[in-house]
């Protein structure tokens, strides 16, 4: 019998072990992407340096919100009075809906592949095309083996910020950014609340550039909840009253 390298890289698997692959490297680029990385360079380079931390803390926050991403019911369902799609009934039974999608997006790759190596290596057909049709044969049961993994993970997810919690309050708190940010362009700051360090999303109060690690003041957050707008911190009373004269 062939080694467990030859089974997962033959011309059946190949194709599912290069995305199981891949999405474990997207998991580690996840977890390490809020790590932050000092830099000690001469001014000189100070243009070039703003310009390659931008790029990383943009792709880290883009890659996090994908992460984070979550199908609502209510995004899928537009008008319960309707009949529903196939795809839409597929995304809510699977669990793709009510749970982060690329938590449930990824179950399902891994456990496709672990079906389609397992039925290949048995019946010896991973290089054959009978084994093409096990590959394709393997969806269903996958989803079906998705969906019972992933259930118990619903109220895991949904306890995750309890409604008992008070929610935290960010409005007049000094914060230091992530990334760099002007226009209506959106980043990431961290704010210390209680001396435990929170990332929240932000954007420009005035549309003003707003550099990496500038010390910020959150002015208020947005309507839809979504994140804060900020202003460049400065411990004078200029900065204190153009605070008092916004609007929240």
């Amino acid at each position: 019998m062939n080694s467990v390298f030859d089974i997962a890289f033959s011309s059946v698997n190949i194709l599912l072990t290069i995305l199981v692959l891949l999405l474990i490297v997207y998991w580690i680029f996840n977890m390490i992407s809020g790590i932050d990385f000092d830099l000690d360079v001469d001014v000189d380079v100070d243009i070039d340096v703003d310009a390659d931390v931008d790029v990383d803390i943009d792709t880290a926050t883009s890659i996090t919100d994908l992460a984070n991403a979550e199908i609502n019911k209510e995004d899928v369902i537009r008008d319960p009075r309707k009949k529903l799609e196939w795809w839409q009934i597929v995304l809510v039974y699977f669990n793709f809906v009510g749970l982060p999608f690329m938590f449930t997006f990824t179950c399902w790759i891994f456990i496709w592949w672990l079906c389609t190596v397992i039925s290949t290596s048995i019946t010896e057909s991973y290089n054959t095309n009978f084994g093409y049709t096990l590959l394709l044969a393997g969806i269903l049961p996958s989803l079906i083996l998705t969906k019972l993994f992933t259930t118990p993970f619903k109220g895991f997810f949904k306890n995750l910020n309890p409604d008992g919690d008070a929610p935290v309050n960010f409005t007049g708190r000094k914060g230091i950014m992530l990334s760099k940010i002007f226009g209506t362009k959106m980043g990431s700051a961290e704010v210390l609340v209680d001396g435990n360090p929170m990332a929240i999303y932000v954007k420009s109060f005035d549309g003003e550039i707003i550099k990496y690690k500038q010390d910020i003041l959150i002015v208020k957050q947005s309507e839809d909840k979504n994140f804060y707008w900020v202003l460049p911190y400065e411990d004078d009373a200029e900065t204190l009253t153009d605070l008092e004269n916004i609007t929240l």
